[in-house]
């Protein structure tokens, strides 16, 4: 790491009012041009604990950047994580307001619920499948606190800033159909996303690193790093398999997932 604590406490403190004012700020590797991939993390740890304080519980875990479909929609080439709050959860067929968030967008994933605890290192896709009650269709609302492409000199932001702005995650929805690992070939599963009445994406589970398990094996070995696991009865969502698509107040979603069952939700 190469910046202070206390400032690593100081920017998590800016998330923290950024996603109350819905003001969006500086790209923090711009203004602090020496950071590392291990400062990030520690912004994200601090703005976490930050709103833990404040009363609000872990549920799991997201895995982005997964696919290369994200990558290039966000010009980064490695994953990263964050954290699954309980206040970011929200059910299937509600209406969401609009104004809560920066500059929502939805991604189509698979969320994996785990039965048992998953520890680094050497987790493989095989330990992933035995680990996982039950997969379900999920979409996940994905914001930016920290400005997409720098006020100045319109450079996109890097992974640095991403990953600080707690992996770019504002909610995510559970429904369709949740199922065995068994039951389904989760590469070949896949989804239409519908944004009023035309299909905006499409992709099959396969996007995310040649099947959405790796992505939560990936996140499990990234873990163990920092000498933390995921435990059972966590939420992880696995990773994107289509590009974001953009939302606002009066727009309808619908994501097709065939036989797994339909997502819906209404902007407002």
């Amino acid at each position: 790491m190469k910046l202070r604590a206390e400032l690593h406490a100081e920017l998590a403190r800016q998330l923290h009012t950024s996603r109350r004012t819905r003001v969006q700020l500086e790209q923090f590797s711009r203004l602090h041009p020496t950071m590392d991939i291990e400062d990030s993390y520690a912004i994200q740890r601090a703005w976490m604990d930050l709103c833990r304080s404040e009363g609000r519980s872990m549920i799991g875990h997201k895995i982005g950047l997964t696919s290369r479909a994200m990558q290039l929609a966000s010009q980064i080439t490695e994953p990263d994580f964050g954290l699954l709050l309980d206040d970011m959860l929200i059910r299937d067929g509600a209406e969401i307001e609009a104004a809560r968030f920066i500059v929502p967008r939805f991604e189509v994933e698979f969320a994996f619920i785990l039965a048992r605890p998953l520890r680094g290192p050497n987790v493989s896709l095989f330990d992933v499948l035995n680990a996982t009650d039950y997969v379900t269709p999920a979409l996940e609302l994905i914001d930016a606190r920290i400005e997409q492409f720098d006020r100045e000199t319109k450079a996109p932001r890097k992974v640095l800033d991403t990953i600080a702005d707690n992996a770019a995650n504002g909610a995510i929805v559970l429904g369709g159909r949740p199922m065995k690992v068994d039951a389904v070939d989760w590469r070949w599963a896949g989804a239409l996303l519908y944004k009023n009445g035309v299909i905006e994406e499409s992709g099959l589970g396969a996007a995310v690193l040649n099947h959405p398990g790796n992505g939560v094996a990936w996140l499990a070995n990234k873990l163990a790093v920092h000498d933390e696991g995921l435990a059972a009865g966590e939420i992880v969502l696995g990773g994107s398999f289509t590009r974001p698509v953009a939302c606002a107040a009066g727009d309808v979603f619908h994501a097709d997932y065939g036989p797994l069952g339909s997502i819906s939700v209404r902007f407002v």
